[in-house]
């Protein structure tokens, strides 16, 4: 029987060019999406760093998204939840992008539609960001219109009738358009965010401010209220490492010379602050630790600094707050809001306009110039950074950023301790062993930590003395411990007589409970 034979184009040259033609769409595609960026990102130097495409759209994403959503995010990304986000992002314009590549033709750009669609979802994004106008939609206007030229010349290439040793694909032409492409979109990208830096001058109005002499100083840090021991939570957190986390995807800049805080609604007189009318007040200094809302229990999103700043509470009494104000509702210079219990900010605890973290001005991510720090409540109910406007209102009229989406409106911080030491999983040998951690419970204080193994019985751990009741407290406790693999758990009760939950709850609506535990090895 002969031999039948078959001829396979997988390897042939038209299979090649096909695959190479289909790859260079794509490419197209995407090289236009950073000409779209990168142009925008260099013009919103001139209107406004929040009217870039790129993070106009991240910003709508991160209001519009659900509290679960936000939980998830900061759950599995941690303080990285922002680069996760960009991260995100841009793979996800890079797949759209090369889709709209693919699909472009000369006489059917539905390429083009896809990338005018992405500008009107930047428009739309950056034109609704709060103190907008229809100059924020420039950026993206003008960006999106370079995307498609460019996008239309490129894919023109690959369309050419076949030609000589070109092969059909106008490579030269191909290869020079898109060179020029991602110098022109990286060139501009980089520009334009190293212009929206300058431009704003914050970097230099920040090193211009010196940390006001204080005459009510914060007690010293007794020996001993720091353990010193490996691993172990320090009492006084660092800034590079002290937590973050808010809804801004660009850290807003706002310069000394730009800041007013506005104090108005349900009070006597409306008052308007400048900066230098901040510091002809008296400033204190204080030691408050914060934790945010969304901390897991045994999570990270604590930390203790040395702030520097004004009465909160001198403040409303000179504009005279209204019997029948019950919030303040606090905004910062993005347009996020909190909304803080009047009473709270005038019972006596030294709730904070704050202008220094732990010796130096407030790092730009922590709110320079000027922040709140509100001693016993939650972040997302008390400590507005980049604060601008103070309205007096009332629980049953407003609703601050985060109660709009399911989240509580007073938010106490509830106790809680975390084991530091030893690790999670790691190894110990057998013997002694320090088993080591933080409690707090703001504005209460910490009366004991307990500690069990293997669900045995509760053993008081000893603590280091307590600073004052607004700041953590740390313990240890020593365990002979025998081989093996075991579970530790903590507890604590604070200074009322609150002992720490076992119930677990998530931090939807007002903070997580239940007892941090932690699996060790012994060998």
């Amino acid at each position: 029987m002969p031999e039948t034979s078959s001829t396979s184009t997988e390897g042939s040259p038209v299979a090649r060019n096909a695959a190479l033609r289909l790859i260079a769409r794509a490419v197209s595609g995407v090289i236009a999406a950073g000409v779209v960026l990168g142009v925008g990102e260099l013009l919103s130097a001139l209107t406004g760093p929040e009217s870039s495409p790129f993070f106009a759209v991240g910003s709508t994403t991160v209001d519009r998204s659900p509290a679960w959503a936000r939980e998830f995010a900061i759950t599995t990304f941690g303080t990285n939840d922002k680069p996760a986000l960009f991260i995100g992002m841009s793979v996800l314009v890079a797949v759209i992008a090369a889709i709209a590549g693919i699909v472009e033709r000369p006489s059917r750009p539905y390429g083009s539609a896809i990338l005018a669609g992405l500008g009107l979802v930047g428009m739309y994004a950056a034109y609704n960001r709060p103190g907008a106008s229809g100059a924020d939609a420039v950026p993206t206007v003008v960006g999106v219109i370079l995307g498609i030229v460019v996008l239309r010349l490129l894919t023109a290439q690959l369309d050419e009738p076949s030609r000589g040793s070109d092969g059909g694909m106008g490579r030269r032409r191909f290869l020079v358009i898109a060179s020029v492409a991602v110098a022109v979109a990286a060139a501009a990208g980089v520009a334009g965010r190293q212009m929206n830096q300058r431009l704003s001058g914050v970097l230099e109005s920040r090193r211009r401010v010196k940390v006001p002499v204080v005459a009510d100083r914060a007690a010293p840090i007794p020996p001993g209220v720091d353990l010193e021991i490996p691993g172990a939570t320090s009492f006084t957190t660092p800034n590079p490492v002290f937590y973050r986390i808010d809804t801004a995807l660009q850290v807003p800049r706002l310069t000394t010379e730009d800041w007013r805080l506005r104090i108005h609604g349900m009070v006597d007189r409306e008052v308007t602050l400048g900066w230098d009318e901040l510091l002809r007040r008296t400033p204190i200094e204080r030691r408050i630790t914060l934790t945010c809302v969304s901390n897991e229990v045994g999570g990270e999103l604590a930390g203790n600094a040395t702030w520097v700043g004004f009465p909160i509470a001198e403040l409303l009494d000179e504009v005279g707050v209204q019997r029948d104000a019950d919030m303040l509702l606090s905004k910062s210079v993005d347009g996020f809001t909190v909304g803080t219990p009047v009473e709270v900010l005038r019972d006596g605890r030294d709730a904070l306009l704050a202008i220094a973290m732990n010796g130096e001005p407030l790092p730009l991510e922590h709110g320079f110039p000027v922040r709140q720090v509100v001693p016993g409540l939650y972040g997302f109910v008390s400590a507005t950074k980049w604060v601008v406007d103070w309205e007096l209102t009332r629980f049953d009229r407003a609703q601050a950023y985060w109660t709009k989406r399911g989240w509580g409106d007073r938010a106490p911080i509830k106790t809680a301790s975390r084991i530091d030491v030893p690790a999670a999983f790691a190894p110990v040998s057998e013997g002694q062993v320090t088993i080591a951690g933080t409690a707090w419970a703001q504005h209460r204080g910490i009366e004991r930590v307990e500690v069990r193994v293997d669900e045995g019985p509760w053993q008081p751990a000893t603590l280091a003395p307590q600073y004052s009741i607004d700041t953590w407290r740390q313990w240890s406790w020593q365990w002979d411990a025998p081989a093996g693999v075991h579970n530790v758990q903590v507890r604590a009760t604070d200074l009322d007589g609150n002992v720490q939950t076992e119930e677990r709850a998530e931090p939807i609506p007002d903070g997580a409970t239940g007892w941090h535990s932690r699996t060790i090895t012994v060998r």
